[in-house]
């Protein structure tokens, strides 16, 4: 279902500078002319049902959450980029460094789902997370019933290290909650 090269478009601004790429994915960083395509994707049905994100981002609820991620040293989130063309967002959220251990999370638009982007960005988040962060681990979360998600932290070597049994209230039911952890010494890029 991958899209191919979009029409370049005099009208869409240029993504932020690399922050860090493979030969797929770049990571770059959040600025507000990514603000549109942020609230267009965190609210899309399919991606709010895996993410557990059941208020809506109105323009206003999307800057005010960009504004304070970027001045929050507990957060460090990217924009995914394949050839300029924004597909998601990945970060490393509640960040502590005194314990050396982060959160990822990530998302994608629909229109990009099965092409291996999320692995490569959780990977590189990753690398940045224990190679430039210092981090000792790094976790993760995903509904029982979103294996797609699973199977992304599995790609980069995340274990499932517990089931929190109907944790969350989802599609209309309790779900169960999977956690996740990556240790810096299981990594490999």
């Amino acid at each position: 279902m991958g899209r191919t090269t979009p029409l370049p478009s005099p009208l869409r601004p240029m993504p932020g500078p690399v922050f860090r790429s493979n030969d797929r994915v770049a990571l770059r960083t959040v600025e507000e002319s990514d603000l549109d395509f942020l609230r267009e994707t965190s609210n899309h049905p399919d991606v709010r049902r895996n993410v557990g994100n059941s208020a809506p981002h109105d323009a206003l609820a999307t800057r005010e959450e960009f504004e304070r991620k970027s001045t929050d040293d507990d957060t460090a989130e990217f924009l995914v980029c394949v050839e300029d063309e924004r597909v998601g967002v990945v970060g490393l959220y509640d960040v502590r460094d005194g314990w050396g251990r982060a959160e990822t999370g990530y998302y994608l638009h629909p229109d990009h789902w099965g092409n291996g982007y999320a692995t490569d960005a959780v990977r590189l988040v990753c690398e940045y997370g224990f190679r430039e962060r210092r981090l000792n681990k790094v976790a993760g979360r995903t509904f029982a019933f979103n294996e797609a998600s699973g199977r992304v932290l599995e790609k980069v070597g995340f274990e499932c290290e517990g089931r929190l049994r109907r944790e969350a209230f989802e599609r209309g039911t309790y779900v169960d909650l999977l956690y996740w952890g990556l240790l810096a010494e299981e990594f490999e890029a």
